[in-house]
C-alpha cells in the first residue's frame, strides 16, 4: 500500500471515467470528490461553496445523476462516470469549442453574474432537461430550488431553463 510521504496517511487508487476519460489518481481515504476533481484532477470547474451540501456550487453528475461533491469521498466514485461542468458541452454533442444548451441558454438568459453557483446550476439543470424536456416555468424553479444563488434572485435562471429545453428541440438533442 502506498502512504503520503507527507502524513503517512494510506492512499488508495481511484479510477474513474471524468468527461469521457479514464482517470486515475492515489488519494487518502477521506478525499472528497469536489477535491479530487479539482486538486488531484484539475479541474477546477467544480466549485466548493458551503461543503455542507447546502448550497448546490459542487454539483456534478454522476452516472447521470446530480451529486454533491462535496458530500460523496472519491473512493466511493471508483468505477462510476462522472460529469463536470467542464465535459457539458460534450455530453450534449456539441462540436468541440461550442457550448451545450444549457450553457448557451443560460448566456442567452443572462441566468448568471458573478458565475460562482453555475456550474452547479448547469450540472443540476442538465440532469433535469434529460428526465423532463419540456418544463414549466414552475418546474424549472422547483427544479432548481436546491441551488442557491446570492446574485441573480432566480427568474434569469428560470428563464434559461426553459431555454435549455428549447435550444434542446431545435438541435434534436
Amino acid at each position: 500500500m502506498t502512504t503520503h510521504p507527507a502524513t503517512g496517511e494510506a492512499l488508495h487508487t481511484v479510477s474513474v471515467v471524468v468527461n469521457g476519460g479514464l482517470r486515475t489518481a492515489q488519494v487518502p481515504a477521506r478525499r472528497l470528490l469536489s477535491d479530487f476533481l479539482r486538486h488531484d484532477l484539475g479541474l477546477t470547474g467544480t466549485h466548493v461553496g458551503c461543503e455542507h451540501g447546502v448550497c448546490g456550487a459542487c454539483t456534478v453528475l454522476v452516472d447521470g445523476a446530480p451529486m454533491r461533491s462535496c458530500l460523496m469521498f472519491a473512493v466511493s466514485a471508483e468505477g462510476h462516470e462522472i460529469t463536470t461542468v467542464e465535459g457539458l458541452a460534450a455530453r450534449s454533442g456539441a462540436a468541440e469549442g461550442d457550448l451545450g444548451p444549457v450553457q448557451q441558454a443560460f448566456i442567452d438568459s443572462h441566468g448568471l453574474q458573478c458565475g460562482f453557483c453555475t456550474p452547479g446550476f448547469l450540472t443540476t439543470v442538465t440532469a433535469y432537461l434529460e428526465s423532463n424536456p419540456d418544463p414549466t416555468p414552475d418546474e424549472a424553479r422547483e427544479a432548481i430550488s436546491g441551488n442557491l444563488c446570492r446574485c441573480t434572485g432566480y427568474q434569469n435562471i428560470v428563464t434559461a431553463v426553459c431555454r435549455a429545453a428549447e435550444l434542446i428541440e431545435e438541435r434534436g438533442i
